[in-house]
Parts: C-alpha cells; sequence; structure tokens
C-alpha cells in the first residue's frame, strides 16, 4: 500500500492557535506555527477565518477543497436542483410526502445527503477519513448557524466517523435505514475524460474506494427497502448481485438493488 502523503494543520491568525492544536491532535497531523512550512508536507488542513479547507501546496494545484451548503453548487442544488424528480430522489424512492431515513456510509462531502436532506430525509453521513470528515463536520456546523437552512441541518443530518462496513454491522434490525445510498469513489479515468481537479485531488489523499463491492454486500443486509449504487454512466456495475433497476442521467447513474421478502 503506498504512503499517504503528509498532511499538516495550518492556521490563519494568531487567535486561531489553539483551534489549530486541538484539531492537530485529534487527527495526529503535524501543527504549522511557523518557519520553516513542514518541507515534507503535500496538503494544508488550513484553518481560514471563515471555514475549514483543504489545501494542496505547490505550482498548479487546485483551489481549496471545503464544504459549504449554504451557497454555490449546494445552494443552488437546493433551489433548483429538480425537487422529487431529480434522479437522485426517484433513485432513493422519494415519492409523495414520504420520508425514508438513509444511511450514506461514503459520504464524501456531503452533496447527495445534504439534497436528500432537503427533500425530508432523515440522513445519516459516515467517513472514514478522518481529514474529510473534519472538512465535513466543519461545513455541519456552519450550516447550522445559517438561518435558511439551520433547523433543517440540525434535524435532518448527523455525522459519525469511522468504517461504513462497521458501522453497518453493528446495527440491529431496529435501527436498519429505508434506504442505504452508497457512492464510492469513481474509478480513476484515462485523460480524455479527466475527473475534476477537486475529485483527483481527493483521491490522491483518500484513494479509490476499492472495497465497494463488499460494502454492498453488507448494505444489502441492512436495509429495510433499497441500497443505491451511484456510478458514471457508463461504468460496470459492482461486483456482486445484479441491480433491480437502474435510472441513468446524462453523466451518472444510479443501479438500485431492491429489499426482497
Amino acid at each position: 500500500m503506498a504512503t499517504p502523503p503528509t498532511i499538516a494543520v495550518a492556521f490563519e491568525s494568531p487567535a486561531m492557535l489553539a483551534d489549530a492544536v486541538a484539531l492537530a491532535t485529534e487527527l495526529a497531523l503535524p501543527l504549522v506555527t511557523g518557519q520553516p512550512l513542514v518541507p515534507a508536507a503535500i496538503y494544508w488542513l488550513f484553518l481560514a477565518s471563515e471555514r475549514l479547507e483543504l489545501r494542496k501546496l505547490g505550482a498548479g494545484a487546485p483551489g481549496p477543497i471545503y464544504v459549504d451548503f449554504t451557497a454555490g453548487v449546494a445552494d443552488y442544488r437546493r433551489r433548483f436542483g429538480g425537487g422529487r424528480q431529480q434522479p437522485l430522489a426517484r433513485a432513493a424512492g422519494l415519492k409523495g410526502v414520504s420520508a425514508p431515513t438513509v444511511v450514506d456510509p461514503t459520504a464524501g462531502l456531503g452533496r447527495d445527503a445534504f439534497v436528500l436532506a432537503c427533500l425530508g430525509c432523515q440522513v445519516r453521513l459516515i467517513e472514514r477519513s478522518p481529514v474529510i470528515a473534519a472538512l465535513l463536520r466543519d461545513g455541519l456546523q456552519r450550516a447550522a448557524q445559517d438561518p435558511d437552512i439551520g433547523k433543517m441541518v440540525i434535524e435532518r443530518l448527523s455525522l459519525h466517523h469511522g468504517n461504513g462496513q462497521d458501522y453497518l454491522q453493528g446495527l440491529d434490525e431496529s435501527q436498519w435505514p429505508d434506504v442505504i445510498y452508497l457512492d464510492p469513489m469513481y474509478p480513476h479515468r484515462r485523460k480524455t475524460a479527466l475527473a475534476s481537479k477537486e475529485i483527483r485531488l481527493l483521491r490522491a489523499l483518500v484513494g479509490d474506494d476499492c472495497d465497494a463491492p463488499e460494502l454492498l454486500a453488507v448494505a444489502l443486509t441492512r436495509v429495510r427497502r433499497r441500497v443505491v449504487v451511484k456510478r458514471p454512466r457508463l461504468a460496470p456495475v459492482l461486483s456482486g448481485p445484479a441491480p433491480d433497476a437502474q435510472i441513468i442521467a446524462p453523466n451518472t447513474r444510479f443501479d438500485l438493488y431492491l429489499r426482497h421478502p
């Protein structure tokens, strides 16, 4: 297995020192407090004045990665994403006023989970990367203070840092969700169809989800209604049972595995 890239915690102003120390201690990461700036570090987990960011160092690096549910793409999808008629909602089985419970064991930056919460679902996000979980926690905490969506975020979104398989296996039957939503890191693409710089940066940091077939197998034993697997439109299905149905979007496909009595 490749050695994980070096990450250090950095911060914008001296007033953030205590928070930076706490974060570095929690994640067992080195802390940048002055010069020299940890020469071996490839990434910074950076405490900026308004948010927590993941920054890659060096020439040609993409802009910072952060979680923001109050603006940008997340806010646009909340307002204009198509409601319960959009493919994600249909894949999750949202009909009428139903509000299924959802577990997302591959939470990542939480974008699809946020859409499902906006549509009425109770969503439990599971993220095994401690760095991504820290970004997601920061985004949820800031969103909880927003006057428009704060109440919804507090009531419908919760985060657990841990391994998705372990979390699902630890559920007893009374805790099984209606829907388990899997969005494993997409397989590497050729240069003719490169993923976004953001996705490439995340892949370099946390790697592909090579255990996605095993996660699917566990999910099928811990769900009440259906498991949804998000895939690139032309990608093969995950190893295991064939999906019962598919919902096709322009660039994405949702493979549906229905719970059979």
